[in-house]
């Protein structure tokens, strides 16, 4: 693959990422209106204020799904 077909594919792929996973994020905020269930995250310092359950669930999912998408681009890259 030319180096131009590369860099257009993986400008493809990020956009594409991008756009879904800021629709289930926009999903998530909608959908955790009515969530009563709330809890706290603990991290090693510090602990995080009350957030819904539902919440915490889906931006980790979102989180991952981004990070997911850009070590594959990086992949992509390194194969020359």
């Amino acid at each position: 693959m030319k180096k131009i077909g590369l860099m257009q594919f993986s400008i493809r792929k990020s956009f594409l990422a991008i756009t879904f996973n800021s629709c289930l994020f926009l999903m998530l905020i909608i959908g955790i209106q009515n969530s009563s269930y709330k809890n706290k995250v603990n991290f090693v310092i510090n602990e995080t204020i009350q957030l819904p359950l539902s919440f915490i669930i889906g931006s980790s999912f979102i989180t991952g799904s981004i990070l997911g998408s850009i070590f594959n681009l990086n992949f992509v890259f390194k194969k020359d």
